[in-house]
């Protein structure tokens, strides 16, 4: 099941790859991104992430990323055809 996750990062060098990274070494696959920005310091990233294995729970993965430097904020993951309807 995949999961839509939206993050505010500082417009700092490494901010993105620090994110990716820890998605990708907490057990997620990446389906999708979309950065924008959001104002002169600021981007927004849209992660589209699912489990390698069906024990990982996503509220742990946004535990984490909550907790890294150059974030500014992190939104409730949703499941992905969710987020999907409401955009729609």
């Amino acid at each position: 099941m995949s999961h839509l996750i939206h993050i505010e990062i500082d417009d700092l060098d490494g901010t993105l790859l620090r994110v990716l990274g820890l998605i990708e070494r907490r057990g997620f696959f990446i389906d999708a991104i979309e950065m924008y920005q959001i104002d002169e310091k600021t981007r927004g990233l849209s992660v589209t992430a699912r489990a390698k294995e069906s024990h990982r729970r996503i509220e742990t993965l946004y535990a984490q990323i909550d907790r890294l430097y150059g974030l500014k904020r992190v939104a409730e993951p949703r499941k992905a055809a969710a987020a999907q309807k409401l955009s729609a």
